[in-house]
């Protein structure tokens, strides 16, 4: 793999799946085979077993004879990971007008749109039943500098309808904002992750290259999800800056955040 990071290709290749596992992304048709993976990672099969042993020993993936390899869910490990729902969440004031105000300021590519089956990954961030009618969207926008994130959304059918053309037009929460959502806040993870083949060839990177990894929840007055955002965005191009400012006496003065704005080129 194209990458400067100093770890062995199996390790590199473990992280990726890792991060894809605990994404939901192998939730509906399993983890691909060993054949399908070496091609994808242009790597031998004994690159890629290592790499799946890994991911069974950490028990994030379980391989069932016959079956293939499944993901194991939070409530299935035996003292695993974080559940998504524990971690730390940060609310962030400003985001929204931020979110607009980047995309019109962007191009941008419309890679997928479709109605589809919530899985339950993306049913539990959104508040609704795993199998519920959703729409995906996969999208790319750009600077004059290049591709700048490869963003995949979730929304309930029930909360707005829109097409393909109108995604291509006007940022998505415009187009919620027009069906009549009233927009209350956001929360959002910010984290890292390593790209994949399919994320690299649309921001024009190598694989197992970082990337800034933002999650996002957008809610409405009744603090009802509406959007489930999950953005891949290259460091070199994008970056996040939370104003911050120090309140309370002097024994406890802390930190808090009073903006945040983004900054691309």
């Amino acid at each position: 793999m194209g990458t400067s990071l100093p770890l062995p290709k199996y390790h590199q290749i473990y992280l990726v799946l890792r991060e894809q596992v605990q994404e939901g992304r192998f939730d509906q048709d399993g983890v691909p085979g060993e054949h399908a993976l070496a091609s994808q990672f242009n790597v031998a099969r004994i690159t890629i077993r290592r790499a799946m042993e890994m991911l069974v020993a950490d028990g994030l993936v379980s391989r069932r004879p016959g079956l293939g390899t499944w993901p194991v869910h939070g409530s299935q490990r035996a003292g695993g990971a974080t559940a998504p729902g524990k971690q730390q969440k940060a609310h962030l004031t400003g985001l929204l007008e931020n979110i607009v105000n980047m995309g019109l300021r962007t191009s941008v590519q419309v890679v997928d749109s479709a109605l589809v089956s919530a899985t339950p990954s993306v049913a539990k961030a959104l508040s609704i039943e795993p199998g519920t009618l959703v729409y995906k969207s996969l999208r790319v926008r750009s600077t004059d500098a290049g591709p700048l994130s490869y963003i995949t959304t979730y929304v309930p059918q029930s909360v707005a309808e829109f097409t393909r053309d109108d995604l291509e037009r006007e940022p998505l929460l415009m187009l919620l904002e027009a069906a009549g959502v009233e927009f209350g806040g956001a929360t959002q993870t910010i984290s890292a992750r390593l790209a994949d083949a399919q994320v690299a060839r649309h921001l024009d990177v190598s694989v197992g290259s970082a990337l800034l990894s933002v999650t996002r929840v957008v809610h409405d007055m009744n603090d009802r999800p509406v959007q489930l955002l999950l953005g891949l965005y290259r460091p070199d191009r994008y970056q996040y800056q939370l104003q911050l400012s120090r309140v309370g006496n002097i024994d406890a003065k802390v930190w808090v955040s009073e903006e945040l704005s983004a900054q691309f080129h």
